[in-house]
């Protein structure tokens, strides 16, 4: 008989490749998928707008906090090995989306991260994702976020109660991710290598939206208001 805690329900190549070999081999595809963007020389930034910058750099830093939430619950004892698959397959997906934009940044020789956070999400209101100066300490830079409490919140809990809290946090966090994907697409200053993984994520990410709702309606539980 099974056990409904068995870790061994993950894809058998994880332990095998390593999620640290993993990201390296996805950081060096991302490089060379950097070179998408021009078939010229590196040294024309300009293939790459304001927006593609940004999303890059934003969107990497915003899976940064998926990746920290699933690699949580895969830590947390007793979690259902269900809620165990999916962490995984959030870690390869979002590690590989992740490496790639961070490819992109590489190739071209710019910076990882944004000083001026959703900046290129939103010209009139500056201050619509919390990146004003002046915002609170613990207001989220971009939709969707996490505050530091609800992360070190899920890091104290185990089994149903740690599976509730990390779908609720991640369904917030995917329709965040959606928030600034749909921008990213709509957005007329986008390369078509930006539109493409922006698209890309809106399937996906609804996917995983329609999934981890269920599974939380299945512990009896609503989403968080966004």
């Amino acid at each position: 008989m099974t056990d409904r805690h068995d870790a061994g329900q993950r894809p058998a190549w994880l332990p095998i490749v390593g999620l640290a070999s993993l990201a390296v081999l996805l950081v060096a595809i991302g490089v060379v998928a950097g070179s998408a963007w021009s078939p010229g020389s590196r040294d024309d930034v300009k293939a790459m707008s304001a927006t593609d910058i940004g999303f890059a750099q934003d969107m990497s830093a915003h899976h940064d906090q998926a990746l920290l939430m699933a690699r949580t619950i895969l830590a947390a004892p007793d979690v259902d090995p269900t809620i165990r698959g999916l962490a995984d397959q959030l870690v390869v997906a979002q590690s590989a989306e992740s490496a790639t934009m961070r490819g992109w940044l590489q190739f071209f020789e710019l910076p990882l991260t944004s000083d001026s956070p959703m900046s290129w999400m939103s010209d009139d209101d500056p201050h619509a994702h919390g990146h004003s100066s002046g915002a609170m300490p613990d207001t989220p830079l971009m939709p969707g976020m996490a505050s530091t409490d609800e992360l070190g919140r899920l890091a104290t809990l185990r089994g149903d109660e740690a599976e509730k809290l990390f779908l609720q946090l991640m369904i917030r966090h995917h329709r965040g991710g959606l928030e600034m994907a749909q921008a990213a697409y709509n957005d007329d200053r986008s390369g078509s290598v930006t539109k493409q993984l922006a698209l890309n994520m809106l399937g996906d990410q609804g996917n995983e939206i329609g999934q981890m709702s269920m599974l939380l309606r299945e512990r009896g539980a609503e989403p968080l208001p966004t």
